[in-house]
């Protein structure tokens, strides 16, 4: 027994200097911190942090434990490690003899491992919490008392059992007074009041907001949305439509404390809503930044000592005030404004009708001749889902690749007969020195027999068609040359390059991530301005600052050459709305939609063909 013993001590030891030799290899690569074979007044807890839910007081507990002083805890978000600064190496010592491979403070009692290190990271100190709130946002913590809460809690609950209009939204309770809150448009309809108006209970938030209201569009509010929030649970970012309510917006939070996330291009502020509080959205707040909560559980939070901790969600109810507008709006902040949005697209619709095939040929079929080689470069890896789709056909399956570019999808399953068909010269010369099946033609124009080809795929194609018929259509040749049972892959570019929290590949790469908040709009205007000769006559088409949100849906974005002249040309693209590929796709008869799904930072679908349509 004693030699089993001995023998699981060696093996233990053998893990944990495994376990620590790993985990030293992903912080050194990830912050550049050295490990130290001697002890050093630094420590690296090395598999434990913020992202695996530890806190500053339970590691603090923890080391005080073992009688060694800590004078600095630095927590780092998103990382699963954090580091201990000591009074002296002797306490140093200390703790790592008592706590290394033994302490259990990591998820579900997982062991923890440490380690002396030469220094902290560069990024120590540095915290998104030290950034700036936007202009016109204010949280005015305990603006009511618990007895409040729990009154405005019953009555809430009691008058929300009647409540028009009231239900479950996803996986939270939504309860509205005065006016139904319409999720999706982000609006109301000003001729529907509900029976219920905001309950009484409520009047007594007012008169402490007379002060602060004064500069306000309203002092009352006529509309209430009440939310109920599980933890694990969010809201994904949005602004409130500008035209259906004024300035400003309101939202108390209780039960629980929550993080807010407030964006502007690539700025991006947290801003802390403590239970019982409330957040003031006005002017710049409300009007230009979008606002939401990330589905978590656990927030990142400041700690009492100035540095990070962690904080568990509960049960929230959030109760947002707002006043209705009732015309259009007139703020000074146009980005996101709905009144100044809608009288853009109808201009920019009418003008891209009439000038479809020209901006097409000037501003993509042109622009992707002139920059053939370069652009082959920077497309040489298929995308793994694509691949996958490929990989599903039987072995001698005929498979087209509309736009097929340089033609890195032909190639991809050895086993299929694939052509490829492309508007581009440059980049279909590409395709044939490398032996590939390739011709030329318009993707509105395929001549190919109809129902002769087992599979189609279409990747980054469509968005450059400037109209929602001419993008319809060319869904429509591909269904016409698929056989019945055949299926076709489609992706498009979409507006939104975030999904669930996570940047697409494309923001990733922007390494000059804004440093003030109008670099981006300066950026911008400087671009517009530089470029705006390249536009063809009368088509207000916004040209997009790279590597960044979109603003636009119908928007010019540049492509700069590597050569010593540094060309900038602009490629004209549609970016797609959540489910507005989808909807193209019902308008085919002849197809059924089989999936579609969100692949980093584009919106794709598969469709099956199930019949030949009759003409």
């Amino acid at each position: 027994m004693h030699v089993e013993e001995k023998q699981q001590k060696v093996n233990n030891a053998k893990k944990a200097d495994k376990k620590q030799r790993r985990c030293l290899a992903i912080i050194k690569s990830d912050c550049e911190v050295s490990p130290s074979d001697d002890p050093t007044t630094y420590l690296a807890i090395l598999n434990v942090g913020l992202s695996n839910g530890l806190t500053e007081e339970c590691l603090l507990q923890a080391a005080a434990a073992t009688g060694g002083k800590v004078t600095q805890v630095v927590m780092l978000p998103g990382k699963s490690y954090c580091f201990l600064v000591c009074a002296t190496v002797e306490d140093s010592e200390r703790i790592y003899l008592a706590m290394h491979s033994i302490s259990t403070i990591g998820q579900q009692g997982a062991v923890a491992y440490l380690s002396y290190v030469k220094e902290l990271p560069a990024l120590a100190g540095k915290s998104e919490w030290d950034r700036p709130l936007p202009g016109g946002l204010l949280v005015i913590p305990e603006f009511v008392s618990e007895e409040e809460e729990s009154t405005l809690l019953k009555v809430i609950a009691e008058d929300g059992r009647t409540a028009e209009g009231s239900g479950t939204l996803k996986h939270r309770n939504v309860k509205h007074f005065g006016f139904e809150f319409l999720y999706g448009t982000n609006n109301v309809d000003p001729s529907k009041p509900l029976k219920q108006s905001i309950p009484s209970a409520c009047d007594i938030l007012w008169p402490r907001l007379e002060n602060t209201a004064s500069t306000w569009d309203w002092s009352t509010p006529d509309q209430l949305t009440v939310n109920e929030y599980e933890p694990g649970h969010g809201i994904p970012p949005h602004v409130d439509t500008h035209s259906a309510f004024l300035d400003p917006i309101l939202s108390l939070s209780l039960q629980s404390d929550v993080v807010m996330d407030f964006r502007r291009g690539e700025e991006h502020v947290q801003v802390r809503l403590p239970r019982r509080s409330l957040l003031i959205m006005s002017g710049e707040a409300r009007y230009d930044w979008t606002h939401g909560i990330r589905p978590k559980h656990i927030d990142v939070v400041p700690s009492g000592s100035g540095g990070l901790t962690t904080q568990c969600r509960g049960k929230r109810t959030s109760l947002t005030f707002r006043r209705l507008r009732r015309g259009a709006c007139n703020c000074s902040y146009p980005t996101l404004c709905d009144t100044r949005l809608t009288k853009v697209p109808q201009e920019l619709t009418a003008s891209l009708a009439a000038q479809a095939v020209s901006l097409e040929q000037q501003n993509v079929h042109a622009v992707y001749d002139k920059i053939a080689d370069h652009f082959s470069e920077t497309r040489h890896t298929p995308w793994p889902q694509v691949a996958e789709f490929l990989d599903s056909f039987d072995p001698q399956s005929l498979v087209l690749d509309v736009g097929c570019g340089n033609g890195k999808y032909l190639g991809c399953n050895p086993q299929l007969l694939a052509i490829g068909c492309d508007r581009a010269q440059g980049l279909l010369a590409v395709g044939r020195r490398k032996g590939q099946n390739v011709f030329r033609c318009d993707c509105l124009s395929v001549p190919v027999r109809s129902s002769s080809i087992d599979g189609c795929i279409s990747i980054a194609v469509i968005h450059h068609l400037a109209t929602t018929e001419r993008r319809l259509a060319a869904l429509q040749e591909m269904a016409r040359v698929l056989r019945p049972g055949g299926s076709a892959l489609v992706y498009v570019w979409a507006k939104d390059q975030r999904k669930n929290d996570k940047k697409s590949a494309y923001l990733r790469q922007n390494k000059a991530v804004n440093k003030e908040r109008t670099t981006e709009q300066q950026q911008r205007q400087r671009q517009q301005q530089e470029l705006e000769q390249q536009l063809p006559n009368n088509t207000p088409l916004p040209v997009h600052t790279n590597r960044t949100e979109f603003q636009q849906q119908d928007v010019l974005v540049p492509w700069k050459t590597k050569d010593e002249q540094r060309t900038t040309y602009l490629r004209y693209y549609h970016v797609f709305e959540e489910q507005e590929l989808e909807h193209l796709v019902s308008q085919l008869p002849e197809v059924k939609l089989i999936k579609s799904y969100y692949d980093q930072g584009n919106h794709c679908v598969i469709f099956e063909k199930i019949s030949n349509v009759s003409l």
